[in-house]
């Protein structure tokens, strides 16, 4: 019999959902650690920036994962959050500290005091966090599952799947092989939009590339493919989209990432996002996996921000 998980989308400092998704859930708070008689949360990342409850979230979700009630991997903002610590050798960081890089990570470092103990703490618990999970009948990644990208990202882990310190600086280096794996794997494929097309992301942002729709079968051409475009995507040419990123496995993948909007549902009957985007006003999302190998709609539980 496979262990039962309950997997949370992506939390960004919002620790009253939490509790309250957990509680919906059946965990009881004893001793500050939320516990369930049978089963275990799985976090998919992106547990900082944006809400109002930095430090109360990672204790939550670090506590539990510390006391083995829960299993986490990577986001793409715990990722960030390291490159923003780490110098680069050459008098500035691996994530440079721009304006805009600095607008996205202000939440944490203020709530959490830049340089403090816990900032320390919480640094060294993200070093420590694999960048997937490849369990017994389910797959969990933060934003995309694809064997090309691991593949040529292994050199810079270890056997647990967790950054060593080399192998995050060469995935930090743009332009590189590493640093293109890492991108897919925990911020989403990418491709250009036809015609010199370009939006404005959720940030405000102006981009010229799209994140696609890897888990959906039915994703073939830019229309049905594109998505973060705030309906932008519809004007989209429905021109066929050649690409190597669909999953085609059978074995239950579940990622966050996405910003979906509406009131969360399952991708498909073999993955799953879980990101409702609780940080924009949305809901924070679980599945909860009992074994099953074709996933149920009935299955995802969730709860709206405060």
């Amino acid at each position: 019999m496979p262990d039962k998980f309950d997997i949370i989308g992506d939390i960004h400092g919002h620790a009253d959902a939490l509790r309250r998704l957990l509680a919906c859930l059946g965990y009881q708070e004893l001793d500050g650690l939320f516990r369930h008689p049978e089963r275990r949360v799985i976090f998919v990342g992106d547990f900082v920036d944006r809400g109002p409850e930095q430090l109360a979230g990672l204790q939550i979700a670090k506590g539990m994962c510390d006391a083995g009630l829960a299993l986490a991997v990577m986001g793409n903002h715990e990722f960030n959050a390291l490159g923003w610590a780490e110098p680069d050798g050459k008098g500035g960081f691996l994530r440079p500290h721009t304006e805009k890089n600095a607008h996205q990570h202000q939440e944490f470092l203020g709530q959490i005091g830049e340089g403090s103990a816990a900032y320390e703490q919480a640094l060294r618990w993200f070093k420590s966090l694999p960048v997937w999970l490849d369990l017994p009948g389910l797959r969990v990644i933060h934003a995309c599952w694809n064997s090309v990208a691991q593949e040529t990202l292994a050199g810079c882990l270890d056997p647990g799947h967790r950054f060593t310190q080399q192998g995050f600086r060469a995935a930090n280096q743009r332009g590189t092989p590493a640093y293109r794996a890492a991108e897919v794997l925990l911020k989403g494929p990418e491709v250009p939009l036809p015609d010199g097309r370009f939006f404005f992301d959720k940030d405000g942002h102006r981009r010229q590339d799209v994140r696609i729709r890897w888990w959906d079968p039915a994703a073939v051409t830019y229309r049905s493919a594109a998505l973060g475009m705030d309906g932008e995507e519809t004007t989209l040419p429905d021109l066929p989209l050649v690409t190597d990123y669909q999953y085609k496995n059978e074995t239950p993948v579940f990622f966050g990432h996405y910003w979906l909007r509406g009131a969360p549902s399952l991708s498909n009957e073999n993955a799953a996002c879980l990101d409702f985007s609780v940080a924009k006003g949305g809901f924070l999302t679980a599945y909860r996996w009992s074994g099953e190998t074709v996933l149920s709609p009935h299955n995802i539980v969730y709860v709206a921000v405060g």
